[in-house]
């Protein structure tokens, strides 16, 4: 899946479980309780969670993939001294 594919997918999922928080919010003060566990135990969850994976979901990517980081400072050694070799040979 492309990555602005699954960003719009979070994105409307952080939008649409906004909508119970904000009915939770404005709603008489007799209905509160009707829906309450469902917004504090559902709702809120998952938008955190998805909010969390639009902001820092590089990072969480990196922490669960099973591919360990690369090690760019060798091969940036290698290619820097590939460079001073041809230079060298330049001149």
């Amino acid at each position: 899946m492309k990555d602005a594919t699954t960003r719009s997918i979070l994105r409307w999922i952080h939008i649409v479980f906004s909508i119970p928080i904000l009915g939770y919010i404005y709603s008489p003060f007799e209905e509160i309780p009707r829906y309450a566990a469902r917004v504090r135990f559902v709702v809120v969850p998952i938008m955190l969670l998805s909010g969390l994976w639009m902001w820092k979901g590089h990072a969480l990517r990196r922490l669960i993939s099973k591919r360990p980081r690369r090690d760019y400072s060798q091969e940036r050694q290698e290619f820097e001294a590939k460079r001073s070799n041809e230079s060298i040979g330049t001149y």
